[in-house]
Parts: C-alpha cells; structure tokens; sequence
C-alpha cells in the first residue's frame, strides 16, 4: 500500500500548515522586536505555499 500523488500532496499541505502558524505563533508571542516580523511574514508564506499544494492535488 504505497502513497500516490495526490496523499503525498495531502501530507505535504497538512505539514505546511502547521509550521506556518507555528511560526507564526513564534512571531507573535515569543519575539517582540522586528524577528518577530519576519517569522510572521515567513509564517504566512508557508500558508500560502499550503494553499497552492492544496489546490494542486487531484490535478496532477
């Protein structure tokens, strides 16, 4: 029982989505100063990477 694509997609999407709002949480609780700006931006580029994966399957 392998993972075909569109599992492999799922995975990856589900991942993304947890680091992004980790790193989010990071810049949002842990670091006041301008690092916390950019673990906020990184954050919501992970979530947008989640989305474009998330869009992606069950097209390829």
């Amino acid at each position: 029982m392998g993972m075909n694509k569109n599992t492999v997609l799922g995975w990856a999407t589900f991942v993304m989505i947890i680091m992004g709002l980790l790193l989010i949480a990071l810049g949002a609780f842990r670091y006041d100063e301008t690092a916390g700006w950019g673990f906020g931006a990184v954050g919501v580029g992970f979530l947008a990477n989640a989305w474009v994966f998330s869009s992606l399957k069950g097209r390829l």
